[in-house]
Order: structure tokens, then sequence, then C-alpha cells
């Protein structure tokens, strides 16, 4: 059974995708996520596309658009922030075929040494996806190499399409399949098979709000684009055109989720999934807790695209979830300057189940008062509850507490 779409991508070439890697990729598990589902109300399954080996499903297209090269082919080089590039690297490398990978300057360093390590060479140039694309253009002219496109290509988007062929393979009855946007290769290839396969589904791509160009472009939006993000996978100001004409006619609409929520999604992949999510990665399940009332006793699938993460921005994350959560706090609390004073709190918060984790005892600030002293805990609770009520019985103990900074003076 056959799909042509606007760019003449069909469901076949996908399935002929998948036959034509499949033994070189893995075929990445689908499970259900029993905590997530209670968490946010639906009947949550995630693909993990983190386990490939290149820790991305990149690779799956990147390795048909290679298989299919010509035979008089120099080379290949392509911009990519990271993910792509492994990919490209990983196979062209194992196929003997010489790639240039251009990254912008901007990309974390787990990408860029993973990338050199597999074998490509690696140019960090230009600041932004969109500029780092454009010097590959003119690296391709100069050294007679072909240049791939991450996500504007038919075949790139007929390998990512695999990604739904299997899930809908090992789970046979989804309500929604949510997936990723940044240029739109993945959602594009996806839609393609699934129109077919499950053609009653519904599709969901999401973005980032600081890069929301196909959901404006989907939905007639004017949100801004720019600026830092988690998700620098999918940090694309212009998706490519042949993947946003299948959107267009085959996804049901493209949403956007705060980068608060995406560094949500990351923790909670991590302490409970036990599985490392990079934000573009993460950005399906930030969707369900944007909405849950979406998605509340429905069946749906996400996909964790990918787990390159660099580890500052993961130790980053990690903490400030944990702050987010009230599991780690910082209290401020005004002592009389007497000895046992300084004993007599951390002996309470002790009492009270707190572990502190850090003591700063400041006795010269001159903001403090010249016959008091101050105290700043880190602490450690089991949840905002427990904070809540750590804070409110260290007043009723005669404490002086401030749970923010502001609130000291």
């Amino acid at each position: 059974m056959s799909l042509t779409g606007p760019s003449d991508v069909t469901v076949d070439d996908v399935v002929a995708a998948g036959s034509r890697i499949g033994h070189a990729v893995a075929r990445t598990p689908t499970s259900p996520s029993r905590t997530l589902s209670e968490i946010t109300g639906a009947d949550v399954l995630v693909k993990f596309e983190n386990l490939q080996f290149t820790a991305s499903y990149k690779e799956r297209g990147a390795l048909n658009r290679l298989l299919l090269l010509g035979a008089d082919v120099r080379g290949v080089v392509t911009a990519s922030a990271g993910n792509f590039a492994q990919g490209v690297s990983h196979h062209a490398t194992r196929l003997g075929i010489p790639a240039v990978i251009v990254m912008p300057a901007t990309t974390p360093a787990v990408k860029v040494s993973r990338t050199t390590v597999l074998g490509a060479e690696v140019l960090l140039r230009g600041e932004t996806f969109d500029e780092s694309s454009e010097i590959a253009r003119r690296v391709a002219a100069e050294r007679d190499l072909e240049l791939l496109s991450p996500f504007d290509d038919a075949d790139v988007i007929a390998g990512q399409g695999t990604v739904a062929l299997e899930m809908l393979a090992d789970v046979d009855d989804l309500d929604v399949l949510i997936v990723p946007v940044g240029g739109g290769g993945l959602l594009a290839g996806m839609a393609v098979a699934a129109r077919v396969l499950a053609p009653s589904i519904e599709l969901v791509g999401v973005q980032g709000v600081r890069y929301p160009a196909v959901h404006n472009a989907m939905h007639g939006a004017d949100l801004p684009t720019g600026g830092a993000t988690i998700a620098d996978g999918i940090a694309v100001a212009e998706p490519g055109a042949r993947p946003l004409r299948i959107i267009r006619e085959l996804v049901d609409r493209v949403e956007v989720v705060d980068e608060t929520l995406i560094e949500q999604a990351v923790g909670l992949y991590l302490e409970i999934e036990k599985s490392v999510a990079e934000g573009a990665g993460a950005i399906a399940l930030a969707e369900v807790l944007a909405r849950p009332d979406r998605y509340r006793g429905r069946r749906v699938g996400l996909v964790l695209s990918g787990g390159n993460i660099d580890l500052r921005q993961l130790a980053s994350t990690t903490l400030r979830s944990l702050v987010r959560t009230g599991r780690l706090t910082r209290l401020w609390v005004e002592l009389d300057d007497r000895p046992g004073c300084l004993g007599r709190i951390t002996t309470d918060i002790g009492e009270l189940g707190g572990n502190i984790i850090e003591v700063v005892h400041r006795r010269l600030d001159p903001t403090v008062h010249a016959r008091s002293s101050e105290v700043e805990l880190t602490v450690e609770t089991s949840d905002s509850a427990h904070l809540q009520r750590l804070v409110a019985e260290l007043a009723v103990r005669g404490h002086l507490v401030h749970t923010n900074d502001e609130s000291r003076h």
C-alpha cells in the first residue's frame, strides 16, 4: 500500500529503508511506563531511541542516505548540531566514506567529541545551525563533496520514518503519537508511515517555545524565534521545505512547550526510567505534562529521540529539578550571636527529617544585625510538602527562617 505525499515520500520508501538499514541500527524498545502513566493520567509508552549506538534516531536517516549514494561520490559534508553529525560520522566511517561535519560553535562538547571520535572531520563554524548550513554548502562546493541535509531530504525522511514502523508494529492500538520537531524530518517520516498503517491515529509534533518555526507555519502563528534552549537538538529557525509540506498535509497539530517543562521531562526520564534524555529527546513527554487533560485516559506513544546531553547541563538540570520539586532548597536563618544557636538549628532540622547538605555561617555580613548572625543552609527534603512542614515547625520552635534571598532584609 502506498502513500505519495507532496514530496513523493511513500510508505514503501519507509519500508524499503527499514529493510536497508535494519542490519546496522538497533530496533529500540517501545515500553510502557507505569509511573509516567500515573503522573500524567495517560497510558504512556516510550520509544527509547536514545539506545541507538549514537544515542539518537538520526542515524536511521543518515545511514539510509549514505547507502543510496552514487558509487563515484568523493565524500560527504553536512551541518548538524550533533545527532545527525554522529550518525553520519559513524556510518560513513564504517562504510569507508570520508565525512566532514560543520557544527555550530555553541554545540555541547559531548556531541563534538563524540562526532570526532566516530571518525569525521569536524569544523566548528557559525553561531547557529542555519549559519553552519551555509558554511557546509560552501565546503561542499570547494571540496566537491555530496551535501547531506539532516532533514530536507527524501531518503533521510524515509529512514527516520522507520521509527513509526517499529512503534506501530510493537503497539497496535495507540491513540496518539507525539514526536519532537526541529527541521521536521522525523515527524514527516513517521507521519508518512503512520497515516497508512494507523490512519485514525492522532499525530502531534512538539517544539520548544524558543524555536517554534513549524508550529508557526502550521497554525499561522507568529511566535518569536531564537535564544538559548535546553532542546538544542531541535533549535532550528527554518524547517525543511519537504518535511514541512508533508507535516502540513498529514499531521494534526504542532504544539510548543516552555523550557521549564522540558527540564522537568529530562529529570523524570532520569529518575523514573533511569534513562538519559537530552532536551529535544524529552520534549514529547513535556507536551503531555503541558496538556494533561488532552491526553488523560488515552494510549500515547512518545518518541524519546535522543540522549546526547552535556554532563554539566544534565547536572544543572537535575539540581534545578530537585529545587523545583522542593527536594533541595536554601534556607536563611537569623540566629542570636551566642554559643549553641547554630547547633540548635541544625539539630532541629535533623529532627524534622531534613538532610543538611551545606552550611554557610555569616557573622560579619554588614546586612546582618551586629548582635546576630546568619546561617545559610542547603537542605534536602522529601518533597514540597515536607519542606513546608519543616519550615513551619522551625518557626514554631522560634527560628526566623526565610526561604528566598529577597525576603531576608
